[in-house]
């Protein structure tokens, strides 16, 4: 995807620039960190004055984006699809980056309403003439005041899990006050063990940046699959916020990262815990109808420093129907499904 340079759209490889001299991938932070809350005070970071009104935000995202599909995830567990409106950019790399338009060959794609925006960088133009930066899904824009609020997927999703539970009948958290600090803990270790882990591989320049990735992904890897013998969830019989952080980069796995990032030392099929727990996470109300595996690759092997000729591989064959395999997790207590309403 390209960038912005001082408003000016780019159509270069950002993460290019992401690049170190070493060889790894470091990526950059979000930049517009508002945050919405149920009475419009000030967040953790950014201004205050965006209160959690039904209707008040619109969500610019791609099916094809582990850091979207958060979003859109809890989106749809918090019971907001009324709420939020949402945008789903087309699949595939585009010259002017994430891009939302009509076309019958995606129909489960949504163009942009609300401003009428091709492109997601004219959102951040709107919102900052000058921006310089990458422009990234999700990114949550105010109706009402006509900027982009926030487009940092972490902070996005605590935002939905409890700003506005006064619309919702879906009041589950999954970030309880209780078991916050596991929670930050397992999140510390999958962030860039695993989530970014699969970018710093497929990204890297060097062989030993490459392999400092792989290596420590599987590690982590293997520590999860253990972790996942003794107990239902990441954080014990809870699914929290921690389990869909995790599970946007696991369904993804062997169908992309496998291939285009050459994160191959083994595939999520050949870890049964971790198998059976994202089959089960898969299997919830609503979730599945969140992602796409064929949009996935199309974005995946779409990057052109990864895959020069653009070949979308054919297999592998019916992950639709090997995560809606019946799975084993019911041999552990839990304490809530936090099912979809």
């Amino acid at each position: 995807m390209g960038m912005l340079l001082d408003g000016a759209w780019l159509d270069n490889d950002a993460t290019a620039r992401e690049v170190a001299k070493d060889g790894k991938f470091q990526r950059s932070e979000s930049q517009f960190r508002s945050w919405v809350t149920a009475d419009g005070s000030a967040g953790p970071t950014g201004e205050a004055g965006f209160a959690a009104e039904p209707g008040r935000y619109h969500l610019y995202l791609a099916h094809t984006c582990p850091w979207a599909h958060r979003a859109l995830i809890f989106r749809t567990i918090k019971g907001l699809d009324s709420a939020i409106s949402v945008s789903l950019a087309q699949p595939g790399r585009h010259e002017q980056g994430w891009t939302y338009a009509d076309n019958p060959d995606f129909p489960d794609c949504v163009p942009d309403h609300v401003n009428g925006f091709a492109h997601l960088h004219q959102a951040y133009t709107a919102s900052k003439g000058d921006y310089t930066g990458k422009v990234t899904v999700p990114t949550l824009w105010d109706k009402q005041t006509h900027q982009v609020v926030n487009n940092e997927s972490s902070e996005i999703i605590r935002m939905f899990n409890s700003a506005f539970d006064a619309f919702t009948n879906a009041t589950e958290d999954y970030y309880p006050a209780d078991l916050r600090a596991e929670i930050d803990a397992i999140n510390d270790v999958i962030y860039p063990n695993i989530n970014n882990g699969v970018y710093r591989a497929g990204f890297a320049s060097s062989q030993k940046a490459y392999e400092e990735a792989v290596v420590a992904m599987f590690e982590t890897l293997d520590d999860l699959e253990e972790r996942l013998g003794k107990q239902r969830y990441l954080v014990g019989d809870r699914l929290t916020e921690a389990d869909w952080r995790l599970w946007v980069t696991l369904i993804r796995f062997d169908v992309c990262y496998v291939g285009a990032f050459k994160c191959n030392i083994r595939r999520i099929a050949d870890y049964p815990n971790l198998t059976n727990y994202t089959r089960e996470l898969y299997q919830i109300p609503g979730i599945a109808e969140t992602f796409s595996f064929d949009y996935a690759k199309m974005n995946y092997y779409g990057i052109e420093r990864v895959n020069p000729n653009g070949i979308i591989p054919v297999g592998p064959e019916d992950q639709e129907g090997f995560y809606s395999a019946p799975h084993d997790r019911d041999r552990f207590p839990a304490a809530g499904q936090g099912a979809a309403p």
